[in-house]
């Protein structure tokens, strides 16, 4: 009897082959064999003239799907058709969540078997996994696939009716999502939490002390009697005290008088308090507090965790890696028992084995949290891994192992010392037993080191020591702004309030990053101007969609419908149809929303209006012929926009840009701008002979106010030559990047050393031993590297050039030439054939040639001139944009047409959309954005 199992990826089938009797065939069906179309050409032609064949959907037949199978996957289906017809059985292996069974569900449609067929389910790819799992097949579970179909059809209709609305009204290459809207505005409401935050200051002392040749610190607490200010005490909305708040607030003055009265006095220990704490390890992961650890630990994105975590489960290292659930099987909390044992000894062990109760409603506790594959867990340097998926296995690891050590015991200690009418405090802390701290620390990566780092220890003290003070400190202090989400506490945020689901929250930030509602900026979620025209039109048309409790409901009822609880059809009814319903509410609301009004950004205390054009935001003051326009420089967040820059940008556009002076050897004027990219300085004019003038941006943090003419010509002149290698005899110079100031080693043939310059290093003044002694130290393994393919697939039929597999930010994608095209997900690097790639770069070349009618050279040649730009740290343009730049934000913004900007692209990689932007605002596209999984 031979047996056919399908599986997603060929890892997976390359791992659970191992794990199989004789007689078993592995193959994988790469993702979704079918799905809903996602151009108009995948439309059958047999309903394309249908009004409903666009959405996929038929709204007026029960919502039927209408499924097709894409191009790139009719080659699968044919492998696992002629796989089938030699099966005497078929074993349905995909995941164990909804998507995973949504998959099988899909594989049944299509393959039609004629041989009995089950559904293998296992939450990790082990020996004793499998064959539980061969022993406990079951069907395929109908009300998983409802609850899966359902939120499919859920995200089309959102996406698919919504999106086009948005390309009318504000710009072409928006979307809009249930869960990505509403991801938008959480990040929109904290930039305008920090736009209205005022800031205020205080003052303190803090006191070094002195016992017994023992030094500490300690902070001023109280006056009188009365407790200082601290910024917890302040309004954010005014800079000041809040109301109600009995504190002393200090301001300069006082604090200097203070400190020195004080520090002549007699300080003296008035109290002393010890209070032991004890604390319990995290639970194990789950998939969103892995995506929030790895964030805060290993720098992953939530994307880039949830790609690795997906290979060490397909490897067989950890169980299945979408989970809300924090449940240990008996198996796993004795395997990870044993670890403690063995690695820590019996003192670290917990007494009992500790079990943790999930708190989502929607987990399922047959699931598990996330934790090492085996009745054993392999140490990190057993599995023989690197790189990535060594740390997040060290990770995870890690957590499980932890979750079953004892408690730390700790012993926080306060001291209360007293100076005439003053109450200082000094505070330790004290590690008892480290327990669990042996094995992890959250936010720490070295547990040693960790525990060291907690530990604050105080010398012996007792009420009645006399102290000495050795110094005195008044040290000002200003309230900070609520800070911008991270990926983590985004997630974290997501999560807490029931949005979407934590398998998705990687797919959902990826793709307000993409589409330009957010920007990526020291792993802080920046949002865009577009991001608050968008948000602002969904919340004045389409409340509820954006929020946060009507879309937590929402999920919740996705939950109930996977449990029977609730009927998908009339649920889908209710949302859609009807005079309630979302069609209706697009169609009612698009002949009300003025598109001016829609591409308004509006801020508190700002008299000039900030608009989306096609070329990005800019800044409009006065009204009719009157009005000046100016583009915002892209680095420019909207909580930091205020009146100063505005009027620095008007000014330039009104007035030209100021001179800073004559270039003492050309005799040229050295010009101030300030352009998309910020401020830089320009020698001379634009002119026929040289159409684009020497410019360099200014160094960061600098204000254009500072720049001198010296410093002017030296930014300039750079790069500079600094001198000789005393090794190789080659040049080494300085100068300023995209990423900031710089030196570099020209080796020749061995290539150029790079090295940041750090903190007061200045770019016009470093030395050539500085330089030096920076080369001398290790490269840090950050910039810009030549990637080197995973797997050359052979030459392009057309013109012999290289087709290849490489792995960028976004996951996996093919390169040809200039065209790059993601590879779907759940298609490892492996199973890459030239054949398919071809398919998926003839299909990306062909939507770059329809965007706004640009084609295939115009869009490389604007990538060259961007990319000679960003180099050059100053936008640098042909002859025709330099007129525009110079003429500002006016003629970019004065068309009515939306729909030439260039759109952008999902690199999502479960939705790899193409789709062309209208070159009319009422022009459909072919193929809206989906966003949400």
């Amino acid at each position: 009897m031979s047996t056919l199992v399908i599986v997603e990826s060929p890892t997976k089938a390359k791992t659970i082959r191992n794990y199989l009797p004789s007689g078993y065939r592995v193959e994988a069906s790469m993702g979704h064999v079918r799905d809903l179309p996602r151009s108009a050409s995948e439309i059958p032609a047999s309903v394309k003239g249908e009004k409903w064949a666009q959405l996929g959907v038929n709204p007026d037949d029960d919502f039927a799907p209408l499924y097709i199978v894409p191009s790139d996957k009719k080659k699968v289906v044919k492998t696992l058709k002629d796989a089938l017809k030699e099966a005497d059985e078929l074993l349905l292996a995909t995941d164990e969540d909804r998507e995973g069974e949504s998959i099988s569900w899909h594989l049944l449609q299509v393959l039609n078997p004629k041989v009995p067929t089950r559904r293998m389910v296992f939450h990790e790819i082990t020996q004793e996994a499998i064959q539980a799992s061969l022993d406990n097949c079951r069907d395929i579970d109908s009300q998983l696939v409802h609850a899966q179909e359902t939120r499919r059809i859920l995200d089309r209709l959102v996406g698919y009716t919504l999106s086009p609305l948005l390309w009318k009204k504000i710009a072409g290459g928006l979307s809009a999502g249930r869960v990505q809207s509403v991801a938008v505005k959480v990040v929109v409401k904290r930039e305008q939490e920090r736009r209205a935050f005022r800031r205020g200051s205080y003052w303190d002392l803090k006191a070094s002390l002195l016992k017994d040749k023992n030094a500490f610190e300690a902070k001023l607490y109280s006056l009188g009697g009365t407790r200082l200010a601290n910024g917890s005490d302040f309004d954010e909305a005014t800079g000041r005290v809040a109301e109600g708040r009995e504190v002393v607030l200090l301001d300069e003055t006082q604090a200097r008088e203070l400190q020195t009265r004080l520090q002549a006095g007699v300080w003296t220990v008035s109290n002393l308090e010890e209070r032991p704490n004890n604390r319990k390890p995290a639970p194990p992961f789950t998939t969103s507090t892995l995506q929030q650890e790895a964030n805060r630990k290993l720098r992953l994105s939530a994307r880039d965790t949830m790609r690795v975590a997906q290979n060490l489960y397909e490897q067989g290292y950890i169980t299945y890696m979408r989970t809300d659930s924090v449940h240990l099987s008996e198996q796993a909390i004795a395997a990870a028992r044993a670890c403690v044992t063995t690695k820590y000894g019996t003192d670290y062990l917990s007494p009992k084995p500790r079990q943790y109760a999930t708190k989502s409603k929607g987990a399922q506790e047959a699931h598990e949290a996330i934790r090492p594959a085996g009745s054993t867990f392999r140490t990190p340097k057993e599995t023989g891994l690197t790189g990535r998926e060594a740390s997040l296995y060290d990770l995870i690891w890690k957590r499980t192992v932890a979750s079953q050590m004892a408690e730390a015991r700790q012993t926080n200690i306060t001291a209360s010392i007293e100076v005439e009418n003053a109450l200082f405090r000094a505070t330790g802390k004290r590690i008892d037993f480290p327990g669990f701290f042996r094995a992890y620390v959250e936010g720490s990566d070295d547990p040693d080191a960790a525990i060291e780092d907690q530990e604050v220890l105080l010398p012996a003290l007792a009420t009645g020591d006399a102290l000495s003070c050795s110094d005195l400190e008044a040290i000002g202090h200003e309230t900070q702004p609520p800070a911008r989400y991270t990926e983590a506490t985004l997630v974290k945020t997501l999560e807490s309030e029931g949005i979407g689901r934590p398998s998705t929250y990687a797919t959902v930030i990826s793709t307000i990053i993409d589409r330009g509602y957010v920007n990526l900026v020291n792993n802080s979620l920046v949002p865009t101007f577009t991001a608050f025209a968008v948000t602002a039109l969904l919340e004045q048309n389409f409340p509820d969609l954006v929020d946060v409790h009507f879309t937590a409901r929402m999920e919740q009822t996705l939950d109930d419908i996977s449990t029977g609880e609730v009927d998908w059809l009339p649920y889908l009814k209710a949302f859609y149809s009807g005079d309630q319903g979302l069609e209706t509410m697009v169609q009612e609301r698009e002949t009300q929303i003025d598109p001016t009004a829609a591409r308004t950004v509006l801020l508190d205390d700002l008299e000039a209006k900030i608009r989306i054009g096609r070329y990005g935001p800019y800044v409009e003051i006065g009204d009719g012929e009157e009005s000046v326009k100016a583009s915002i420089p892209a680095d420019v967040p909207p909580a930091d926009l205020d009146g100063e820059q505005i009027e620095r940008i008007i000014k330039q556009k009104v007035e030209g840009p100021d001179k800073v002076g004559l270039h003492p050897d050309t005799g040229e004027p050295i010009f101030m701008r300030i352009g998309p990219y910020g401020p830089y300085v320009q020698l001379g004019e634009p002119t026929d002979d040289n159409p684009n003038p020497k410019r360099a941006s200014l160094p960061k943090g600098t204000q254009p106010e500072a720049v001198t003419l010296e410093m002017a010509v030296g930014l300039l002149r750079l790069p500079r030559t600094l001198g000789a290698h005393p090794e190789t005899g080659k040049s080494i110079k300085a100068g300023q990047g995209r990423f900031g100031p710089y030196i570099v080693h020209d080796q020749g043939k061995e290539g150029r050393d790079y090295r940041s310059l750090k903190g007061d290093d200045d770019v016009l003044t470093v030395t050539l031993e500085r330089a030096l002694e920076l080369l001398a130290q290790p490269k840090a393994g950050r910039g810009r590297k030549k990637v080197d393919p995973l797997k050359d697939l052979g030459a392009h039929p057309d013109d012999n050039e290289q087709v290849a597999v490489f792995n960028g930010p976004y996951g996996l994608y093919v390169k040809h030439g200039k065209v790059n095209a993601s590879v779907p997900e759940g298609v490892e690097v492996d199973a890459v054939t030239l054949e398919q790639a071809l398919s998926w770069i003839n299909a990306k070349a062909s939507t770059k040639k329809g965007r706004g009618g640009k084609t295939k050279s115009t869009t490389s040649r604007t990538t060259k001139t961007a990319a000679a730009s960003k180099a050059s740290g100053a936008k640098k343009t042909t002859k025709a944009s330099t007129a525009k730049a110079s003429s500002g934000a006016k003629a970019a913004t004065g068309s009515k047409s939306t729909g030439t900007k260039k759109s952008a692209t999902s690199k999502t990689a479960k939705t790899t959309t193409k789709r062309s932007t209208p070159k009319s605002a009422s022009k459909k596209a072919d193929n809206p954005p989906e966003t949400d999984a």
